[in-house]
């Protein structure tokens, strides 16, 4: 199916839902207003002219009543009929190529790491913002797991399953996406807080003293109303009360400490968990986690339900008119003890809860990514060595028709565990890298990935695309660049390693570059790492020449056509034979 027609379609329908919902919305608009106007003018007539039945306003106010009742489903319907049409809008944004800067970006998940900077993972135009359509914290923090580290072939192939069933769910992603908190992200790392912190300790007794009281608060009250007893011994109960009320203070304060923060996330996590229940999933990942939620047997929708029932009650006692009766029955403290005892039995549950909403959320955005790139195959996972052999292999991040694709291999049989790209300025060295970089990072989180054909093990990327000087810790780039190259090499030490090398070494000068590249690209080699390294330095081509068949050359090529640098972006075995450095610095006008 075509995602832009599907996309289009979807979106028609939703706004011609929005034009009929509002124009059901102004009709009720204006009956509220009659009516109003109509129950003011009887009401008149019944009280004060005597002209009209008693029963006519009473009519009218129940009339008022139906209709503010419908205005709000009215409303809440136009609110997700808004939120599918934003979906698809942003959709088709993303198909155009206007997705930069329209979302979430990740930002906050970089930190230290081995390929998210120089990948361009995290960050504006990141891969995780052109991926992320979760709504909640869990979602994204699930996703963002995924693009940070590797898994095991089984649990790709569980992913890979798992969205590929979820690319062809166009109805459910829809209802995640328009269920899910349009206006920011929901805070579900209060709610997972107030989740893991331990109960109260409200136990039955004080749930019982508390109930006792308000009994016996209420057969004091009707004893004096019927004059049985003197209004002081209601006083003094009353002060018996407060010294209950006392006893037990510190634990009521921290039963209800922190709900009222999270009570929005409740009400999107009872809806998104609520869709999922209704969901008939045929993936073993799936349908396992959605067998997951359930707690005894009964739905985790259900449970919710009835925490949320507790916290609107609670609310409810701070009306300013139903308080001093809430207080005198000590309806909060009631309250608070059976919220206490739900946080007691099920609160362990919410953190599990969370954890299958988030990870539903991060396969439904691959699933999404995956919809959107139809002809995007997912990788072929294999168990032995350290391989990554592709065909038409692209960036992701590109647009399809400026995207040009290269054949990459590495280890396997036969293949070269070093390849040496040598090249000028601005041919695709360092966009190759990335391509094939990116294209892992999507592979193993378990998304299908931008080539004609991938065949992949299971890898860990360490890169130096990007590296910075840092004023602020004294640091040169060449000094940050071999920081970041000894971590290339221990990781090397440890797990099977992709590494992506790009100018190695470019900050010191050629002697020393040639001899601490052969080193570096030795050890890394020697530990059974495979990749690549660029270079402007054609010393370094004859790396292939002293590893011997581990290693093969691959280069750029350019030319000049009427003053004007021209790229193909196309990798040919070999080294370059010739440096566009001077004919660039000629073409912008230095007289070199």
């Amino acid at each position: 199916m075509d995602p832009g027609a599907d996309y289009r379609q979807r979106l028609e329908f939703w706004r011609g839902r929005i034009a009929s919902l509002d124009r059901v919305h102004f009709s009720i608009a204006n009956g509220r207003l009659v009516v109003a106007v109509a129950f003011a003018v009887v009401l008149w007539m019944a009280t004060v002219r005597g002209t009209a039945s008693a029963v006519w306003p009473v009519l009218l106010g129940v009339a008022f009543a139906v209709l503010v009742v419908i205005h709000a489903l009215v409303l809440n319907r136009i609110d997700r009929a808004r939120r599918a049409e934003r979906l698809y809008t942003r959709g088709l944004d993303r198909l155009a190529g206007r997705w930069i800067g329209a979302g979430r970006d990740g930002a906050a998940f970089l930190g230290e790491h081995l390929y998210a900077r120089d990948l361009d993972i995290f960050g504006r135009g990141s891969v995780f913002e052109l991926l992320n359509t979760a709504k909640t914290e869990a979602g994204e923090a699930v996703l963002a797991a995924w693009l940070s580290a590797g898994a095991s072939l089984e649990e790709v192939r569980a992913r890979q399953a798992a969205v590929a069933e979820l690319r062809t769910r166009a109805g459910f992603r829809e209802d995640v996406g328009v269920l899910a908190a349009e206006s920011e992200v929901s805070a579900t790392g209060a709610l997972a807080t107030w989740a893991r912190r331990p109960a109260a300790g409200l136990t039955w007794i004080a749930a019982s003293a508390f109930g006792a009281c308000g009994l016996t608060t209420i057969a004091f009250v009707w004893l004096v109303y019927q004059q049985v007893l003197d209004t002081r011994w209601l006083l003094l109960w009353l002060v018996v009360e407060a010294a209950v009320v006392f006893f037990w203070r510190a634990e009521v304060r921290r039963a209800l400490l922190g709900i009222a923060m999270p009570d929005r996330d409740l009400a999107l996590l009872s809806d998104l968990i609520a869709r999922i229940e209704m969901e008939p999933f045929a993936a073993p990942r799936l349908a396992a986690l959605r067998s997951s939620l359930f707690t005894e047997g009964v739905p985790p929708s259900h449970r919710i339900a009835q925490l949320r029932r507790l916290v609107s009650w609670l609310d409810s006692t701070r009306n300013q008119l139903f308080m001093p009766f809430a207080y005198a029955l000590l309806l909060p403290q009631l309250l608070a003890a059976a919220i206490d005892r739900w946080h007691r039995q099920y609160g362990s549950a919410v953190v599990e809860w969370l954890r299958v909403v988030g990870e539903l959320e991060a396969l439904s955005a691959l699933g999404t990514y995956a919809f959107e790139h139809p002809l995007d195959p997912f990788p072929v996972l294999v168990e032995v060595g350290s391989v990554l052999d592709a065909e038409g292999v692209g960036h992701p991040l590109m647009r399809e028709e400026s995207v040009v694709r290269n054949e990459v291999r590495l280890g396997g049989d036969g293949g070269p565990r070093l390849v040496v790209i040598s090249g000028s300025n601005m041919s695709g060295k360092s966009t190759l890298l990335r391509a094939v970089g990116v294209n892992v990072v999507l592979a193993l989180a378990g998304a299908p990935v931008r080539a004609a054909r991938l065949t992949l093990s299971t890898l860990v990327i360490g890169a130096t695309l990007r590296v910075e000087d840092s004023l602020h810790e004294g640091r040169s780039r060449f000094y940050a660049e071999i920081l970041k190259i000894h971590a290339v090499v221990t990781a090397a030490r440890q797990v099977p390693l992709l590494f992506l090398l790009d100018e190695i070494l470019h900050g010191t000068n050629s002697y020393d570059r040639r001899i601490g590249a052969e080193a570096i690209v030795r050890a890394l080699v020697s530990c059974g790492a495979i990749g690549f390294i660029t270079t402007h330095d054609l010393a370094l081509t004859e790396l292939p020449s002293t590893l011997g068949t581990v290693a093969a050359n691959m280069h750029f090529e350019d030319r000049l056509e009427d003053g004007k640098m021209v790229f193909d972006y196309t990798m040919r075995p070999g080294v370059v034979e010739h440096s566009n450095a001077l004919a660039l610095m000629r073409a912008i006008g230095l007289n070199v």
